[in-house]
């Protein structure tokens, strides 16, 4: 879209004046930082600080996936057994145990810091996912700098940064950000090979680095998430190999000394948990969780084409640049850089596709692939010039909906219209407004820029202002915040009809899971006892409370939202007779 200049007025000189656009004073602030290494890291590092920080400390545990991953990190810390996996008593051998490695070592940090209740502090957790965030950002700088030039590297790392996905990611407390550093990583080594065999430089003292980060990125990936971090590397050699007939790029890596070394990190741990749990492990993991996927597991199926459709939404503010520069990258596809990058980006997504079970994160890895390439046409000032350019609304359309989503779920939760807000919610829209209407194939980089900030602020509206305003969707941290207040000593508790991890996370280990004649049973055999039950269980606890004789006291009722079920809740917190 052209840029306007104002009508002169009557008298003036009619030559063209500096058109109003802020995006000029983030080029110059780009001119700045991109002058070196130093300077591009450092401001790299501090924009995905702004971008990850925002709710980082406030919004509480998250279920399912975090709270379980939290809990069995938390119980990994009481027990001292840093081998075996466990959620309460049952076994949690879906993902090996890198993640929970990473997490404990946080909370043991935070405890000789002297935190005070370390263990119960869920951002301390997700410190893992934040460093990984960080450092995924970091690498595609890096990985990026194999193919273009430290400016269009800079903007490569920014919009991954940006991206709705990583955003998610960096601020849960479970594997997909670390795992998005490793693949990031290993993917950035191995292109480094193949594209200095591509030049045909020095073949007989190719440098160690690029193996050594390979393989030892291969491996922590395998500790992280199992075997996943194997098919992107895998399916990227294969395509490679196809398309240029010759695999001999890969002895640049030293696959020998690699795959020693690789094991060396890998094997200890399976074989410890081999030890203690036989083949349980590798049954759960890839007989239940793994193949598993390959129906749809947990409800999550749904066709192809989901994540393309969603990658509007989940690569934003990145994902209209990306449309424009398809043509150029597809025109390109031969050329060494984009042979790679599409070798990354196109079999595993076909895979991930062609799977029923589907979730959004599970592409994430192939984001970097993505950047890199739409930079790529950035830099080179090819971008789409058809209908494709009108895709430059979405600056402006996700900040207006996602705001409007945000009042409004604000309004009916809380009854609150977050005024705090607001001034974000007007900063997003007009930097939003910017990136669209000033938009130009010359000038995209300021839009680019404008669309960036417009991200950092939408951030702060909805993980900073909005997400821990909305108490009604965490019922858990009601209920362990009346556990707490309760005047006995050593309280615990049953729950019927609520069974969300991030309850076991808050309340305690301990805490039982059953039914409602279950957790009257459970009140009659002792005093500091409390029965959370919710509404739809009352009716069999107050039958079995009867049949028992039981005599109970009715304590606080909290109303909330369970949204890993999709429906109201009311629990009441009945407690033991004597009980304060």
């Amino acid at each position: 879209m052209a840029e306007t200049y104002p009508t002169p007025r009557f008298g003036a000189p009619r030559e063209p004046k500096t058109p109003v656009n802020p995006g000029s004073r983030l080029v110059l602030m780009l001119d700045f930082v991109t002058a070196s290494h130093a300077r591009a890291v450092s401001f790299l590092v501090l924009c995905a600080l702004l971008l990850f920080l925002p709710g980082f400390f406030t919004i509480p545990p998250v279920d399912r996936d975090e709270a379980r991953f939290a809990q069995a990190t938390k119980q990994m810390v009481e027990s001292r057994d840093y081998v075996d996996i466990r959620f309460q008593e049952d076994v949690r051998y879906k993902k090996p145990v890198g993640i929970y490695w990473l997490q404990s070592a946080a909370v043991e940090l935070a405890t000789a810091l002297k935190l005070p209740k370390a263990e119960l502090r869920i951002w301390v957790y997700r410190l893992p996912s934040l460093i990984g965030a960080i450092g995924a950002v970091l690498m595609t700088y890096w990985t990026a700098l194999g193919f273009v030039t430290r400016r269009a590297a800079v903007l490569a790392a920014l919009l991954m940064a940006a991206s709705v996905l990583l955003g998610v990611e960096a601020r849960l407390a479970k594997t997909d950000a670390v795992l998005l550093f490793t693949v990031i990583a290993a993917m950035g080594a191995m292109s480094r090979a193949y594209l200095s065999w591509q030049r045909a430089e020095d073949d007989a003292h190719p440098p160690w680095s690029w193996p050594a980060i390979f393989w030892t990125a291969l491996a922590v990936g395998i500790l992280i998430k199992g075997p996943l971090i194997l098919m992107f590397a895998g399916l990227t050699i294969i395509m490679l190999a196809i398309q240029d007939r010759d695999a001999s790029w890969l002895w640049r890596l030293r696959p020998v000394w690699g795959l020693m070394w690789m094991l060396v990190l890998v094997l200890p741990w399976f074989v410890a948990i081999f030890w203690r749990a036989g083949d349980a492990f590798f049954a759960d993991s890839v007989g239940g969780d793994m193949l598993s996927k390959i129906g749809a597991q947990e409800s999550h199926g749904a066709p192809p084409g989901v994540y393309l459709a969603l990658f509007w939404i989940t690569f934003w503010p990145g994902a209209p640049l990306a449309a424009m520069a398809a043509p150029a990258v597809w025109r390109a596809r031969r050329e060494p850089g984009a042979q790679f990058l599409l070798a990354w980006l196109i079999p595993s997504w076909i895979v991930f596709e062609a799977v029923l079970t589907k979730l959004p994160h599970y592409v994430l890895p192939l984001y970097p692939a993505v950047a890199i390439l739409t930079v790529g046409a950035l830099e080179r000032n090819v971008l789409s010039r058809s209908w494709l350019a009108r895709g430059s609304a979405w600056w402006f359309a996700i900040p207006a909906g996602g705001s409007i989503i945000a009042v409004v779920g604000a309004v009916m939760l809380t009854r609150q219209p977050a005024f705090v807000a607001w001034p974000f919610i007007a900063a997003s829209l007009i930097f939003g407004l910017f990136a669209w209407w000033l938009f130009d194939t010359n000038r995209a980089e300021r839009s680019v820029l404008n669309a960036l900030v417009a991200a950092l602020m939408l951030a702060v509206v909805v993980y900073g202002i909005v997400l821990p305003s909305l108490t009604p969707l965490f019922p858990s941290i009601e209920i362990a915040r009346a556990l707490r207040n309760v005047t006995c000593v050593g309280p615990k508790a049953a729950s019927a009809g609520y069974a969300e991890p991030s309850l076991v996370f808050l309340t305690g280990t301990q805490t039982l899971l059953t039914d409602g004649s279950g957790a009257a049973d459970f009140l009659r055999q002792g005093s500091c006892r409390f029965a959370l039950v919710e509404q739809r269980s009352e009716r069999s606890f107050v039958q079995r409370a009867e049949a028992i004789g039981l005599r109970y006291k009715v304590g606080a009722r909290i109303d909330g939202y369970n949204f890993s079920q999709g429906r109201a809740i009311s629990i009441s917190i009945f407690r033991s007779e004597g009980t304060e």
